[in-house]
C-alpha cells in the first residue's frame, strides 16, 4: 500500500528522512525514491528544538516538554499538520510507504535515536540552502557532519542548491 502509514511493521525495513518547515522538496523526493528502491518504508521525522524528550514510545516518536518554563507542558509531541500535509501533495502518486514522527531536542541526537529505535538502514537529510562564510562555520554546522561522526548508519546528504562548475564554494573567499 503506497501512502502514509500509521508505525512501520515487524521487519520491514525504514529510512529516516529529516524534514523542516520550507524545506527543498527534493529531499523528500530523494529519498522516496531511495526507499523505494530499498523496498522500505521512509519515516519523515521533525525535530523540535524548542523541547526536549522525557519518554519514548515504541514507534519512536516522543513524549516532550518546553525548554522555556512559561510554554504549556503538553507532552505529547504532535507533527506539525502545514508540513504533514505538504509531505502528502509532494509524495501523492510516488510509490513509497510513509509515516511522519515528530521528536525532540538536539537535532543529531533525536534523529540517531529515531533510527536506532526504528533499526533503520539510514537517514537523509538535506543541505543547508544559503551560503557559509567559513569552511570551519560550513562544517561545524553541519548536520549531516555531526549524524556521521556521532552514529552508526550511513547518512545520504541530498544537495539542495548545488554550487554549479566554475563557481566559488560557499566557504571559499570571494
Amino acid at each position: 500500500m503506497n501512502g502514509p502509514t500509521d508505525a512501520p511493521r515487524n521487519g520491514v525495513k525504514t529510512v529516516i528522512v529529516g524534514v523542516v518547515p520550507h524545506q527543498s522538496d527534493t529531499v523528500l523526493l530523494r529519498a522516496a525514491d531511495l526507499a523505494s528502491a530499498l523496498g522500505a518504508e521512509m519515516i519523515c521525522a521533525c525535530v523540535d528544538r524548542s523541547r526536549y524528550p522525557v519518554g519514548e514510545n515504541a514507534d519512536g516518536s516522543m513524549e516532550a516538554l518546553p525548554l522555556d518554563p512559561d510554554l504549556p507542558e503538553l507532552t505529547g509531541e504532535e507533527f506539525d499538520a502545514g508540513i504533514q500535509r505538504h509531505i502528502e501533495e509532494v509524495l501523492r502518486g510516488r510509490p513509497v510507504r510513509w509515516s511522519v514522527r515528530a521528536v525532540a531536542g538536539d537535532p543529531v541526537r533525536a534523529l540517531a535515536h529515531l533510527a536506532d529505535t526504528l533499526d533503520a538502514e539510514m537517514i537523509v537529510v538535506g543541505t543547508r540552502d544559503g551560503s557559509r562564510s567559513s569552511i570551519q562555520e560550513f562544517f561545524g554546522g553541519s548536520l549531516a557532519v555531526h549524524l556521521a561522526h556521532r552514529q552508526k548508519r550511513p547518512v545520504l546528504v541530498v544537495p539542495v542548491s548545488p554550487t554549479p562548475r566554475g563557481e566559488k564554494l560557499p566557504w571559499e573567499d570571494d
